[in-house]
């Protein structure tokens, strides 16, 4: 798919957890199962969720963060939950919520967990938005609209690190050894970032279709620089990519220009030929798929990777 303002523009169609509904509230207090939509023409509502708007002190922005809770949490008070954080929360939120209630219909294929759904800026467009937050460098692709704003990556890991987590760990019941991250696209390249500068700010990642083309391939730059610092790496990652992207012009099933197949095939290598010791690290291409129809079957799969059930609950 061609580079820069489209795929923004289409990762924001494709990406505007828990093993059940959430039926109580962060304090143990059981709620009201609501059951039935309300009728008459008024909007759908994700049943079971909350949103709550998280202030960034730094910039002024307020972003929205949606959560939705497993079903256990109001009746096991004791209890701890894994979190998954997803970005571009407006598509994976609900995508991922239903993946996952799906994947333990007939027993348990993943542990549950809250999930946290990262959305947007309040009051700005979601390409603007996720085009500012995700990106790691100014300098944008070349076919970006003028006056288009890159580079808030570092900024927006930021307010991750000192607001959205400690909220979503003061609210809720949270394991803070399974704090996990979700993004697809711009959204796998800022979880890359992470990766690449603090990855111990959460235990596992999913990065899906990363857009390594972006900034020169920036991330490697990065990749080689926590190398020359660090002789360990502590996370478990999975890395989807589907065969359509990569690059054959040819056939317009493929990508034109970017190969984001061979560029997650060269970043997932050059990790294995680190030998972190506490790095594992798992990469699928998966069989045809593209850019937007991909993510589904990658999540599930980065779900099943690093949530698996305990043996002793199977």
């Amino acid at each position: 798919m061609a580079r820069g303002y489209r795929a923004a523009a289409l990762g924001v169609a494709l990406l505007g957890g828990c093993s059940g509904a959430a039926t109580g509230h962060a304090d143990g207090k059981t709620a009201a199962a609501q059951v039935v939509q309300e009728g008459q023409g008024k909007p759908y509502a994700l049943l079971g969720s909350e949103v709550w708007d998280v202030p960034d002190p730094v910039s002024g922005r307020v972003y929205q963060v949606f959560v939705s809770l497993p079903s256990s949490y109001a009746k096991d008070p004791q209890r701890a939950y894994p979190v998954l954080y997803v970005t571009d929360a407006d598509y994976a939120f609900p995508v991922v919520r239903q993946i996952a209630r799906r994947l333990n219909v007939e027993g348990p294929k993943v542990q549950e967990f809250i999930l946290v759904g990262l959305s947007y800026a309040k009051g700005d467009d979601p390409v603007q938005s996720r085009r500012r937050d995700y990106t790691p460098t100014a300098e944008g692709p070349s076919d970006a609209p003028a006056g288009a704003v890159h580079g808030g990556g570092a900024a927006y890991q930021t307010f991750l690190r000192d607001q959205a987590l400690p909220f979503v760990a003061r609210r809720y019941r949270t394991d803070p050894r399974q704090k996990l991250f979700l993004g697809h696209s711009y959204g796998a390249l800022l979880g890359t970032q992470i990766l690449f500068t603090e990855p111990e700010m959460f235990s596992g990642y999913i990065l899906g279709s990363p857009s390594l083309w972006y900034g020169k391939r920036h991330m490697f730059a990065l990749e080689k620089a926590y190398a020359a610092a660090h002789r360990d790496m502590p996370a478990k990652v999975y890395v989807y990519t589907g065969e359509y992207e990569a690059a054959r012009a040819a056939d317009p099933r493929f990508n034109k220009r970017v190969d984001m197949v061979g560029d997650s095939d060269a970043l997932v290598e050059t990790l294995k030929r680190r030998a972190y010791p506490g790095l594992q690290i798992r990469a699928d291409v998966l069989n045809d798929e593209d850019h937007v129809s991909v993510a589904p079957r990658g999540f599930t799969k980065g779900m099943t990777y690093l949530l698996p059930v305990p043996l002793a609950a199977e």
